[in-house]
């Protein structure tokens, strides 16, 4: 049996991950080219208050050139480069507040807004992300002394000890597990009321993304699963997570959730998906097109259960044994 979908990014057309910069990654060590990109008259940056996107007036646009940015209050020499585009280098700055004549952004409603291009969105997630992590690790974990900026942005070196630090990015599973003509999805107490949504979870340390699609399904769930099929990522800027999305075939219905993380969980069935999707359900909702949640139930109503390669290994005997 083969995969039902045909071989596509399916990534890249979900929220924050159309990112298109040219990251020059094996250069940002290089203190010559980082000059270079500096010093490009056609430099431009996002600039953040916080956890928040500024935009200039009525939100008319979110990228700043240099003279812009330097007015309000950015740090141009310790901006972060983000990569460059077909207008050039692009930046990533923290500033004050901005006064009158800006407007702050909460990024999550600017996604389901549509308010930003969807390649603008990526490396606006990109610089959220990065930003924060400087904002919370400017102390070696080694010696605990102060740490300074490397590689344009995207390292901190520690000139007491030597160490150097590198930003993360943490992986979560998040599954569809599908039982034919049905699907699991469960609810968080903080969600809309009659809202469901796929379930997920962070990886753990020594597991694999199937093993992590397993564990996660049978602690909320109490369902076993066996065949796991990739389908698409997310970048999640809140703070740095990266949203693996996942099919997973059930070999169990019987719901029995072992953590009680989850205020419900339930089979829906395929038919009642899509107008979920819509918000015409008389009862139910499912998550905004923001979500790689969204994207993964669209795919399931609207192209049927997808078969995961045969030669994926039995999970049933990994879940059954040490894990019961």
């Amino acid at each position: 049996m083969t995969l039902r979908y045909p071989l596509a990014d399916h990534s890249a057309a979900i929220s924050f991950g159309g990112n298109i910069l040219d990251r020059m990654s094996e250069r940002r060590d290089e203190s010559a080219f980082v000059d270079s990109m500096r010093t490009d008259r056609r430099g431009r940056a996002l600039l953040f208050a916080g956890d928040l996107l500024v935009a200039g007036e009525a939100g008319a646009s979110v990228i700043f050139s240099r003279p812009e940015a330097e007015a309000l209050g950015a740090d141009w020499p310790a901006a972060v480069f983000l990569g460059v585009d077909s207008e050039g280098p692009l930046f990533a700055a923290p500033i004050p507040e901005p006064g009158p004549g800006y407007t702050l952004h909460n990024l999550r409603q600017l996604a389901i807004d549509g308010q930003v291009t969807p390649d603008v969105l990526g490396a606006i997630a990109q610089g959220r992300s990065i930003l924060g992590w400087h904002a919370t690790h400017g102390f070696c974990a080694n010696c605990g002394q102060p740490t300074t900026v490397g590689a344009a942005g995207m390292r901190r070196d520690c000139p007491s000890c030597g160490a150097s630090h590198f930003p993360r990015t943490d992986p979560v599973v998040i599954m569809l597990a599908i039982d034919g003509e049905r699907c699991l999805l469960g609810r968080q107490r903080r969600f809309v009321e009659g809202t469901y949504s796929c379930l997920a979870g962070f990886m753990e340390h020594g597991e694999t993304i199937e093993a992590a699609v397993r564990r996660e399904i049978w602690e909320e769930a109490g369902v076993r699963t066996r065949r796991v099929s990739y389908y698409a990522s997310q970048p999640w800027p809140f703070p740095s997570s990266l949203m693996i999305g996942c099919f997973a075939e059930a070999i169990s219905t019987d719901i029995d959730p072992r953590d009680r993380e989850l205020e419900d969980v339930r089979w829906f069935d395929r038919a009642d998906i899509l107008p979920m999707l819509a918000r015409t359900h008389p009862t139910y909702s499912a998550p905004p097109g923001v979500a790689i949640a969204h994207h993964l139930l669209r795919a399931y109503a609207e192209r049927g259960a997808p078969v995961a390669n045969d030669a994926v290994v039995d999970g049933a005997a990994i879940i059954t044994g040490a894990m019961a």
